[in-house]
């Protein structure tokens, strides 16, 4: 696994931006998170060691732009660059994940065709406005690898007649001391949604307030996904 943010900073754009971890983390430290700026990290895939070897390996998965959107208008003068090694290192499998996915055909390159083998797209939902809104459009994109990202999910949804063409579902809950509840139940129904559809499902996540059989629990952070892995219920 590795990590490339050609990239920094983000914009809040629906309700599962509230408490977001990026802007809670730059204002700690002073920055601000609207501003966007191309870091030194740019060309990561395609740097080399000096015998002239990929620094990345072959085979593996890259997680790009986790600490913003690789859709973001503020990006477009620097998404072409990006696209163009994606393409040079089909060797290696790239992920993202959005909450512009109306901005997707603006933003891929001529050659996308039906979508590049070596790329997946997570569309991200909150609530079920924006499962219908996002997911609709998801739906008929172009894309050969799709996961939905229901994280911090704060609403049950419902979202299994878009799930024809999903590989993967992921569900997660909000981390904030201020955090909006994760019920349980909602988590249970979009498992049995994923079952219906056979379609992979994954519980990253408890939210740090969760709702189990009409019982609230407070979670520290740094067990809600060990404890959402104790669960045992991935499909």
């Amino acid at each position: 696994m590795a990590m490339w943010n050609p990239w920094r900073g983000c914009h809040k754009y629906s309700e599962g931006c509230k408490f977001c971890y990026i802007h809670k983390g730059d204002h700690k430290r002073g920055v601000d998170t609207n501003n966007i700026l191309k870091t030194d990290k740019f060309t990561t895939p395609i740097e080399k060691n000096k015998k002239d070897e990929y620094k990345i390996k072959s085979g593996q998965v890259v997680y790009l732009c986790f600490s913003s959107d690789l859709l973001l208008a503020d990006a477009d003068a620097w998404r072409t660059d990006c696209w163009q090694m994606i393409k040079e290192r089909f060797d290696l499998h790239f992920i993202f994940l959005t909450k512009r996915i109306e901005r997707f055909i603006d933003c891929i390159p001529d050659d996308w065709g039906t979508g590049y083998e070596n790329v997946t797209v997570g569309c991200t939902i909150e609530n079920q406005n924006m499962a219908d809104f996002r997911l609709s459009i998801f739906s008929k994109l172009p894309i050969k690898h799709k996961n939905v990202i229901c994280q911090p999910l704060i609403e049950q949804v419902s979202i299994e007649k878009y799930l024809d063409d999903v590989e993967l579902v992921v569900v997660g809950g909000e981390s904030d001391f201020n955090a909006r509840p994760l019920n349980y139940d909602w988590v249970l129904s979009l498992r049995q949604q994923c079952i219906n559809t056979d379609t992979h499902f994954e519980f990253r996540q408890c939210g740090t307030h969760f709702i189990k059989d009409g019982k609230t629990y407070t979670i520290n952070v740094r067990q809600l996904c060990s404890q959402a892995k104790k669960a045992d219920i991935n499909y």
